[in-house]
C-alpha cells in the first residue's frame, strides 16, 4: 500500500497544488467518510480548504484546491470554460498508436454497467490531444492533454481507439502488470513461486498543470514527478522492450 501523504508543489494564502500519491482519494467517499483523503488530509494542516476538481484515486499527481472563497470562485471559472492546461502521462496497452491524435468523441454513463463511462452519441463533449512520448515493444507512452474533465475522460477515450490503459480492470485487458508480460522470452519463476505484480494499478499520472493564479493572474505552470511504481514500470519497459 502506497505511502498515504501528498506532497504540496506550491501553496500561498489562495491556493494549494498537490502531488496526489496513488491510492488516496481526492475527497471523501461518500459511503465511507472515515477513509483517508486528500482533501482532509490538507484541512488538517492548513485549516478549511475548497475542492476545485479531483483526479480518481488510482490515478496520482497534480491537484488544485482553492483557500478561500473568492479564490474557488476564480479557480472554478477557470476549470468550467476550460482555460486549465491539464496534461497526463498515460502508459497504453499496444505499440501501433499514431504519433499524434485527438479524440473527439463524447461520453455518456453506460446504461447496463453502473459506474462504467461509455462513448455515445447523446453524451455530453469531450476531447483529448495525445502524442507519444515513448514506444515499446508491446506498449506506449503517451502525454494527453484534455479539454474537458469528464468521468474516466482518458481511460474511455483510449479504450475506444483499442488502445486502453496498460492496467485497467474496468475498461483494459488486465488487472495488473507481470515482468514477465515484458521481459517475456527467458523469464523464469521458481515453482512455489507467485509473481509479484509490478503495477497493479492504473498507469495514469496528472503530470502538469498550467492556470492563472486567483489573486495576481500570473500563468502558474507545474509538473509532478512520476510516483515510484510507475517509474519503475517504464525502467523494466526501457530494459526489455526495445
Amino acid at each position: 500500500m502506497p505511502k498515504l501523504k501528498p506532497e504540496v508543489l506550491f501553496e500561498d494564502e489562495q491556493l494549494i497544488l498537490a502531488n496526489k500519491p496513488p491510492g488516496l482519494l481526492s475527497i471523501p467517499d461518500r459511503f465511507a467518510p472515515e477513509k483517508p483523503n486528500l482533501l482532509g488530509l490538507l484541512t488538517q494542516e492548513y485549516g478549511k480548504v475548497w475542492t476545485v476538481h479531483r483526479i480518481d484515486r488510482e490515478t496520482s499527481g497534480l491537484i488544485c484546491f482553492a483557500r478561500n472563497e473568492d479564490a474557488h470562485r476564480h479557480l472554478s471559472q477557470q476549470f468550467e470554460q476550460r482555460t486549465v492546461e491539464k496534461t497526463y502521462l498515460a502508459l497504453l496497452d499496444g505499440a501501433a498508436i499514431p504519433e499524434t491524435g485527438t479524440i473527439d468523441r463524447p461520453i455518456a454513463e453506460s446504461r447496463t454497467q453502473p459506474g462504467k463511462m461509455v462513448v455515445a452519441k447523446k453524451g455530453k463533449s469531450a476531447v483529448t490531444h495525445y502524442k507519444v512520448v515513448e514506444r515499446f515493444r508491446l506498449f506506449t507512452l503517451v502525454e494527453a492533454r484534455i479539454e474537458t474533465g469528464r468521468t474516466h475522460q482518458i481511460r474511455v477515450h483510449f479504450e475506444s481507439i483499442g488502445h486502453p490503459l496498460a492496467v485497467d480492470s474496468l475498461y483494459g485487458r488486465r488487472e495488473a502488470l507481470n515482468l514477465s508480460e515484458i521481459k517475456q522470452k527467458g523469464y523464469q519463476l521458481g515453482r512455489e513461486q507467485e509473481e509479484r505484480p509490478l503495477l497493479s494499478r492504473m498507469p495514469l499520472h496528472a503530470w502538469k498543470l498550467a492556470l492563472a493564479h486567483p489573486h495576481t493572474e500570473a500563468r502558474l505552470e507545474l509538473e509532478a514527478p512520476l510516483p515510484k511504481d510507475f517509474a519503475a514500470v517504464l525502467k523494466q519497459l526501457r530494459k526489455w522492450s526495445k
